[in-house]
């Protein structure tokens, strides 16, 4: 949910505790001993689906940045119905909902009456899906609601930040048997759907080890007053660890087959020193900004390696307060080929001449994933070079022909584990950390994702 207040001062360190110091202690001191745990007695696995819906009705909870995006794109895709908008930012809830009219739809509804009115909106019963784009520590607690009021679910990464969170997902969905897909619109990026493409053909051979990463400078939005910056600075001062391990982690975990033939089993991180955000705020903020002050404790760059049941290896980074041009990594490793992203390039042994990569230009049309030759067109202008389109139009297509999710609950728990799990291990000095198995077993059985058309 987007933010009313606004200063130019900057939020304070009061507000920091008493916004979000609860959300901070549960990531640092969440329960132990909740790898294992009980299956519900409802069946409810990779292949969940439910009957098609001829036309998905939405409701938004939160319309900032992010979630206005999505409404743009779900304008553009047929079989939707945006019936609600609810955001404690009253004038930006009724301008998304202005676009809604300006497409001759009816006025959605809006909720806007405090950062609990989400909960008047679930006592509808004219809503099939909630999407959930508001800050962090509202993820779990809007999606439960949602699906104990039977409503399905979608929200924006991490989908949790603790694991009494991602078992509190996977739980309520397995329960209310309602699905909770996590937006991570990586998965959609057209280099990494096609590695997906690559791995299925046996271009690389056997995966030895993967690479993903979010390098993003966000010294200026984190300390901004406005949008982002109101809120996602906190974190910073409060945890060390990966906080946003989605974008490069679901990719990876797509092409490895995570939860389909392969399980993360135990994740070693370590963070290096925290410098960027408190320089940035010495150089950049008014000496009455009582965030110069601050005291940032997440490491600039953490380091995490992630092991799978069939002893393949992930390198996994996190770095948001240096000044480094942006990278997701998304580095491939078999023993027949390589890929790496970020400029994408290639090395096919046998194929590729000498040994120094090669572009990637001659292998698109052979690789290319058939969801961007289908839908390319349409994704032209939409967020994020057009994977936002897909990732949005998957989710309603889906829903509309009663077919599995691409990333469904289980999924969304294991990639979003990262966040606890590598605050843990930073922590105790770089420990080991065993990995939740969120599907209890069924990782050994379930059906790969389909390369769909």
């Amino acid at each position: 949910m987007t933010k009313t207040t606004r200063s130019n001062n900057g939020p304070s360190r009061r507000s920091v505790l008493g916004g979000l110091g609860a959300v901070g202690a549960s990531l640092a001191f969440a329960s132990r001993g909740r790898a294992a745990r009980q299956p519900t007695t409802q069946p409810y696995g990779a292949d969940f689906r439910v009957d098609p819906l001829e036309t998905v009705r939405i409701a938004f909870v939160g319309v900032g940045l992010q979630g206005g995006s999505h409404v743009e794109n779900f304008l553009a895709i047929p079989g939707v119905d945006i019936r609600a908008i609810c955001d404690i930012d009253a004038p930006r809830a009724q301008e998304v909902a202005g676009w809604v009219e300006k497409r001759g739809r009816p006025a959605p509804e809006l909720y806007t009456r405090g950062e609990t009115d989400w909960r008047r909106l679930l006592e509808r019963d004219d809503i099939d899906l909630v999407f959930n784009a508001t800050p962090w520590q509202w993820h779990v607690p809007v999606c439960v609601a949602a699906m104990e009021s039977g409503k399905h679910t979608a929200v924006e990464v991490p989908a949790a930040t603790t694991l009494d969170g991602c078992w509190q997902l996977v739980e309520t969905a397995e329960k209310t048997r309602r699905h909770c897909v996590m937006m991570e619109n990586c998965n959609y990026g057209r280099s990494e759907l096609m590695t997906l493409v690559m791995a299925r053909r046996g271009l690389f051979g056997e995966i030895l080890h993967a690479e993903g990463a979010y390098i993003h400078d966000l010294r200026s939005i984190k300390l901004s007053n406005a949008n982002e910056g109101l809120w996602r600075w906190q974190p910073s001062t409060l945890l060390d660890g990966n906080l946003y391990p989605t974008h490069g982690l679901g990719p990876v975990a797509q092409v490895l087959d995570i939860n389909r033939g392969d399980q993360f089993t135990k994740l070693v991180s370590m963070s290096s020193p925290a410098r960027g955000l408190s320089m940035w705020a010495q150089e950049h903020l008014p000496e009455s900004d009582p965030r110069r002050n601050a005291e940032f404790v997440l490491g600039d760059m953490n380091t995490s390696l992630i092991q799978t049941a069939q002893g393949r290896t992930i390198m996994l980074q996190h770095d948001t307060t240096t000044p480094r041009p942006y990278t997701r990594l998304h580095h491939i490793q078999g023993t027949r080929a390589t890929f790496k992203g970020f400029p994408d390039r290639m090395y096919v042994e046998g194929r590729t001449d000498g040994h120094r990569f090669e572009s990637i230009d001659a292998y698109r049309k052979e690789y290319d994933h058939p969801l961007w030759t289908r839908l390319a067109v349409q994704a032209v202008g939409a967020g994020h070079g057009g994977m936002d389109y897909l990732e949005d139009y998957r989710l309603i297509e889906s829903l509309r022909t009663g077919t599995p999710m691409d990333m469904n609950v289980y999924d969304a728990a294991a990639v979003s584990a990262a966040v606890d799990l590598s605050i843990r291990s930073v922590a105790e000095g770089g420990m080991p950390q065993e990995y939740p198995d969120f599907t209890r077993g069924q990782w050994k059985t379930n059906s790969k994702l389909e390369i769909v058309g």
